[in-house]
């Protein structure tokens, strides 16, 4: 069972993925209108993966005796001006994704919601793997500059882009 402390910090955190998916999704018709189609891609399949974070904390809630709320959502931007600028935005989202994943095991920790915490643990990994692919992304595209070749190379190739974290479940 919930306390309605967690169960709150849980509907927020349900809030910030589904917000998520909805800035990844623009971000996607943005890179699409402008022929970006790799990073559209990129970006459309970031926008999923962000749902179906937003989903299994969903159940969870649902499972654990609480009630997931589904609320309104803010608008995301629509304009990113380049394409470096949206993939810093990515990463600064990406960080901002991780406090919030933090201060909610944190509420787990306080609430003594050992259940809970043990359940975020994954979310805690994924958001290094994020900001770890998200940083990589970044150190790419410092490498392409203003490079017409290198951007269209890197919009070709950044659908195959990952990171081999750390938190991986392979190691090593």
């Amino acid at each position: 069972m919930l306390t309605k402390q967690v169960e709150k910090a849980l509907n927020d955190q349900i809030r910030v993925e589904a917000e998520s998916s909805q800035v990844y999704l623009s971000m996607a018709s943005w890179a699409e209108v402008k022929g970006l189609e790799g990073i559209a891609q990129f970006m459309y399949k970031h926008s999923d993966e962000e749902r179906m974070h937003m989903l299994k904390l969903i159940k969870y809630v649902n499972e654990r005796g609480g009630h997931a709320i589904v609320t309104d959502l803010s608008a995301p931007k629509t304009e990113y001006g380049s394409f470096q600028k949206l993939f810093q935005e990515l990463y600064e989202h990406e960080i901002f994704v991780s406090n919030q994943i933090n201060e909610l095991v944190h509420v787990t920790l306080q609430e003594k919601d050992y259940a809970t915490h043990n359940f975020l643990q994954w979310y805690v990994a994924e958001q290094i793997e994020e900001e770890a692919l998200a940083r990589t992304i970044l150190d790419k595209i410092k490498l392409i500059g203003n490079d017409k070749g290198g951007l269209y190379l890197f919009d070709r190739d950044v659908q195959q882009i990952t990171v081999d974290s750390a938190a991986s479940d392979t190691g090593v």
